[in-house]
């Protein structure tokens, strides 16, 4: 009978995973254990479109030049941001309870980061569902619908419930079944289409209507920043497990060189590459006239990615389709329950656990699929680099800048940091106005800077401490030493 109950606690805490608690020292990890996870959820369909993308708007070369620059970047913030949830044991929207947003006013971070990751959630599903479409001769109807997003959800469902150990068991193994196969792809694509890769790499700007080579290269980092500033936040969750902060910059640091550097070569190689092959698959399959193929392969590279997979290796195409999409989509649930978690938590203090918030999370993914989010993908990254960095750039100011890497004191939490939540909301706006109108591009860069000194001189001078709001206490574990 004890031994029931205990192995009944065991399976309970397995799956809450500690989502509002802190992760104990003897449940730490190293670097390159946490970084299955960050180079898991990097390596999929809408990366691989979106590195192709990139070279598509600034040529190749800049292109790759925009990568490495938002590679060190993004690591380096998510080093910084990773390294508070790593001090505290906890995720990134628990952790901004105490540093920039107060208890009730985190969730605001919940909202952006549930936003961000469930939407990368839908994306995925729809390029692994139009893949599959593809792969299968399907019609795109409500009864496949149905049933397929029915069977990825369940998928997923499943494969997130029991942790984080098992969401990292599932990504190594599909990982480097991943990388395996992507290489087999991009030789493909790059040796064997016709097409040399020496030309494939060495292509200018495609995309037409998009100004100078400066213009185009902005462009460029914007797009690949709106996903650098997620990983951070994603980063932090991650951190929690680290043992210590050198194991927080390993995991970031090769999350971003999968996302930002490998994928961006490997993307170009791919859609380039196989547009040859593609545009003749098409045709021979009726599914287009010779004049009209260049055409529908472009619109085929901009929301069915897999397919190019399908075109180029068959069922070593279908098989690399899904083990990029099953790590990843797995990562995703998992990071938005914690998300999901913390959100209900301070706006219901309702605490129903994680599982039901797996299964909420997919609910939403759901909806935004059915919203038409893959239609909408370059605004959305846009918008999602400005919210994310301005998130990340709070939590950065508040410990690095005004605490000076002092832990906060649990016992006084203000219910909400007044000088975070305008200074979110107010560099968000700004931010946004900026790069709508054109006077400043980066308006992820902007949100970040603006965010980080608005948040410190309204702290500082303005709204201080305890101004215009309560304290209360965070009913979490006894704080364990983290070493530095």
């Amino acid at each position: 009978m004890n031994e029931a109950v205990v192995r009944d606690k065991s399976m309970a805490e397995m799956i809450e995973d500690h989502a509002l608690n802190r992760v104990p020292s003897n449940e730490r990890k190293s670097g390159w254990w946490l970084s299955w996870l960050t180079m898991g959820i990097t390596s999929t369909l809408v990366q691989l479109l979106i590195g192709s993308v990139v070279t598509a708007m600034a040529g190749v070369g800049y292109g790759i030049l925009a990568g490495i620059c938002v590679w060190l970047f993004g690591g380096t913030l998510g080093w910084l941001v990773g390294r508070i949830s790593f001090m505290e044991g906890v995720s990134s929207t628990v952790a901004s309870r105490f540093y920039g947003l107060g208890a009730r006013g985190s969730i605001i971070a919940s909202a952006i980061y549930g936003f961000m990751i469930l939407g990368f959630l839908a994306l995925e599903n729809a390029l692994l569902y139009y893949g599959t479409l593809f792969a299968l001769g399907w019609k795109d109807t409500t009864a496949h619908r149905l049933l397929l997003y029915g069977i990825l959800t369940v998928l997923w469902i499943v494969l997130t419930t029991f942790g984080v150990k098992l969401v990292m068991r599932v990504s190594s193994i599909l990982t480097i079944i991943f990388l395996a196969l992507l290489l087999f792809m991009v030789w493909k694509a790059g040796f064997t289409s016709g097409v040399s890769i020496g030309t494939i790499l060495s292509h200018g700007a495609l995309i037409p209507n998009m100004g100078g080579t400066g213009s185009r290269f902005m462009q460029a980092l914007v797009t690949l920043a709106g996903s650098a500033g997620g990983l951070a936040m994603v980063d932090a969750d991650y951190a929690r497990y680290a043992k210590s902060s050198r194991d927080v910059a390993v995991m970031a640091f090769a999350g971003l060189f999968i996302m930002d550097i490998l994928v961006v070569v490997c993307g170009t190689i791919i859609m380039v590459g196989g547009a040859g092959p593609a545009a003749k698959y098409i045709v021979a399959h009726h599914m287009a006239a010779p004049g009209q193929a260049k055409t529908t392969v472009s619109q085929l590279a901009q929301n069915n990615t897999g397919a190019f997979f399908i075109i180029l290796s068959a069922v070593v195409g279908f098989i690399l389709m899904y083990a990029a999409q099953i790590k990843a989509q797995v990562l995703n649930t998992y990071s938005g329950s914690l998300a999901l978690t913390n959100f209900f938590d301070v706006l219901f203090k309702w605490r129903p656990g994680r599982f039901l918030m797996v299964i909420l999370g997919n609910l939403i993914g759901m909806g935004m699929v059915f919203a038409g989010i893959l239609g909408t993908i370059n605004a959305w990254l846009g918008m999602l680099g400005i919210l994310t960095m301005s998130f990340s750039g709070v939590m950065i100011s508040d410990y690095y800048w005004v605490r000076k890497r002092e832990l906060a004191h649990h016992s006084e939490v203000e219910s909400v940091n007044l000088a975070g939540v305008v200074s979110v909301i107010g560099a968000s706006v700004i931010s946004y106005w900026l790069q709508q109108s054109h006077i400043f591009p980066l308006g992820f860069l902007a949100s970040l800077i603006l965010t980080m000194v608005l948040y410190y001189g309204l702290r500082v001078a303005v709204l201080k401490p305890g101004m215009g709001t309560s304290l209360v206490q965070v009913d979490m574990s006894v704080r364990e030493e983290a070493t530095e």
